[in-house]
């Protein structure tokens, strides 16, 4: 398609010169450029092709970068990136040095907070108004939020405190009925019956237009609906629980129609206060494949644009593995139970839920419910495993610490995507798990580099273990020469050289397939190397310390943050055993890790085989 329109617009300021004639053609040509844009970078589909409209009534209705747009999860603004001068960029979406697929303030003045992770933008939206109250500006900030993300906890406090507000606040509530995985819980339900009432708004408008024509009384009367919690607002307004948490309400609309779209936001920041405006949109919205499949189409790979077929067939993965060994365990263990958090394809519990459906939990966007509810399910006598991200694990650091580590209930953590994840950027490398799960008391962490090993942790976390356990493994598939069998898993694995001075080359996990091909590239050069490999990361066993001391020279690699590491770890515990010798890390030194490929950025890290031969040579050289 011919993007004409769209080719015009380099900021806001042009869109408003546009005649409204003109703007249906305009969004077509976005869809347009959206599908064949992202089937070149891979990102989040969907969603995107879902906002339209409403990113373009809203850039139409409010002045930004004075009025703020915060988006809940970046899953939702590419759109709002094309009208904001970044259209020229977008074929760097995602890629090294390229643009970000959330918002990010230090890309563009238009991005006003970040969007990673989900349930943050009306907290934050609300900070920022108040800010705006406190400085007598008069501008408006507006919190976008998808139905999906109403299920973290945050946005219900952000909900909680902003609504009876005075400041010029308004939440919109993307409703495309689906997040990642379906939606689920009560409030989907309540979002449902909400929407079974079309007539809603427009009575209540209408009711307002013939107050407002009424002389004397009739604007004090509607004053009166508006603030009482009389029979006759719940008779005329149908009181909701938006509207009893302080928001004026306006909704259900229809989010595909710019007219009406334009209208509700154009009143809505006439209002004062808090606004809350339920919009209803179709998720993958112009692009048939997307339209039929959303939930396949949220996050896509390359795909070909003509047929919807992903260039590359993702067949097995560590996630499947874990999905199918679960499902394999529970089986013969009516104990097992699972959890995800909106994960539920993501995670490959699709299995579990298809084999035991009575045990598999869906929370929704609220990891710190499920390691509270697994724990509630440990202390009476069932086996839960929540399977989880690592970057969405972070959130729930108190409820590990407080809910299930103190009283030592049993409850394993399958911790999916741990170490670098790639394109997804900053907000999602799974570097952390490692160091905050060990300052925890009692907690194992195991991290897998095969799937053999998954298969065979899964297992003795379930059964060899108590309190909290952390299983992690990486995103995607093992190497196609990872030797699936032929080592019998076990705590640590130690291949010694021979030479008690030679080169000890310690690691953990995914990197361990690096670290052994740098060690054969060292042995060909001359030196005497060592392996030692955890596969118990957390406590590190006793013998494993052991044999690293035996050695003059070590060198600890890991895919992990420093500050707290495995690696740290293991230096003090041999600093403490009188060791004299050289230890050198690498790890990720106080730094977050920007998006590029895996491959990228683990050679950016020094974590490749060729950098880990390069530093051991360097090093000795010195």
């Amino acid at each position: 398609m011919n993007h004409t329109l769209l080719n015009q617009i380099n900021s806001p300021q042009d869109l408003k010169k546009l005649p409204d004639s003109q703007l249906n053609q305009l969004c077509k040509e976005i869809r347009s450029f959206l599908i064949d844009s992202v089937s070149k970078t891979g990102g989040h589909l969907a969603s995107n092709l879902g906002v339209v409209e409403l990113t373009v009534a809203l850039h139409r209705v409010f002045d930004c970068p004075e009025d703020k747009i915060v988006w809940d999860v970046g899953h939702q603004s590419y759109v709002h990136k094309l009208l904001t001068g970044r259209k020229d960029q977008f074929h760097t979406l995602r890629k090294e040095n390229g643009i970000a697929g959330f918002p990010r303030r230090s890309e563009s003045e238009y991005d006003a907070f970040i969007g990673g992770h989900a349930s943050n933008s009306i907290a934050a939206a609300y900070g920022i108004a108040k800010a705006n109250t406190l400085q007598e500006n008069g501008r408006h900030v507006i919190a976008v939020i998808g139905d999906g993300a109403l299920t973290g906890g945050l946005a219900y406090e952000g909900i909680n405190n902003a609504g009876r507000s005075k400041d010029n606040l308004i939440v919109i509530l993307n409703d495309n009925n689906m997040s990642i995985s379906k939606n689920v819980g009560a409030f989907a339900r309540y979002l449902a019956a909400i929407r079974s009432k079309p007539t809603y708004l427009r009575a209540k408008i209408n009711m307002e237009k013939v107050l407002d024509k009424i002389p004397v009384v009739g604007k004090p009367f509607k004053n009166t609906l508006k603030t009482s919690k009389s029979a006759v607002k719940n008779l005329l307004y149908h009181s909701n629980l938006f509207e009893d948490f302080g928001f004026n309400y306006y909704g259900p609309i229809d989010g595909h129609n710019l007219e009406e779209l334009t209208d509700i936001l154009k009143a809505a920041k006439s209002n004062k206060g808090a606004a809350f405006i339920h919009v209803e949109t179709v998720k993958g919205k112009g692009y048939q494949y997307a339209e039929e499949n959303p939930g396949a189409y949220h996050g896509v790979s390359t795909f070909d644009v003509v047929t919807g077929n992903p260039d590359i067939a993702h067949s097995n993965s560590f996630s499947s593995v874990a999905g199918k060994t679960l499902t394999a365990l529970a089986d013969s263990d009516s104990r097992i139970c699972a959890i995800t958090a909106a994960m539920k394809y993501g995670t490959g519990l699709q299995y579990f839920c298809s084999a035991h459906r009575d045990r598999f939990f869906d929370v929704g966007i609220a990891e710190e419910f499920g390691v509270t509810f697994a724990a509630g399910l440990a202390s009476n006598g069932m086996i839960p495993v929540f399977a989880v991200y690592s970057t969405f694990l972070q959130r729930s650091y108190d409820q590990i610490i407080h809910d299930a580590a103190l009283e030592k209930q049993h409850i394993v953590l399958a911790v999916d995507r741990a170490g670098i994840v790639g394109d997804d950027g900053e907000t999602h490398q799974g570097i952390y798990d490692v160091a905050f799960l060990s300052t925890i008391p009692g907690v194992t962490i195991l991290s897998a580099s095969s799937y053999h090993e998954l298969r065979w942790m899964l297992k003795r976390a379930i059964y060899d273990y108590e309190g909290v356990v952390a299983v992690r493994y990486p995103r995607g598939a093992q190497p196609n020469d990872a030797d699936d069998t032929a080592v019998a898993p076990a705590l640590f694995q130690y291949q010694f050289s021979g030479d008690e001075s030679s080169v000890l080359l310690a690691t953990y996990g995914r990197t361990a397939h690096a670290v052994a091909k740098a060690a054969e590239k060292l042995i060909k050069r001359g030196i005497g190397v060592s392996l030692l490999k955890l596969n118990q990361v957390h406590p590190i066993p006793e013998e494993a310390v052991k044999n690293a001391m035996a050695h003059s020279r070590v060198f600890f690699f890991e895919e992990g943050i420093k500050n707290g590491s495995a690696a740290e770890q293991m230096l003090v515990q041999m600093k403490e055993k009188g060791y004299a010798g050289n230890f050198h890390i690498t790890a990720i030194d106080d730094r977050f890790v920007e998006q590029a490929t895996i491959e990228q950025t683990l050679k950016r890290l020094k974590l490749d085989e060729d950098s880990i031969t390069e530093t051991v040579v360097s090093v000795i050289g010195q």
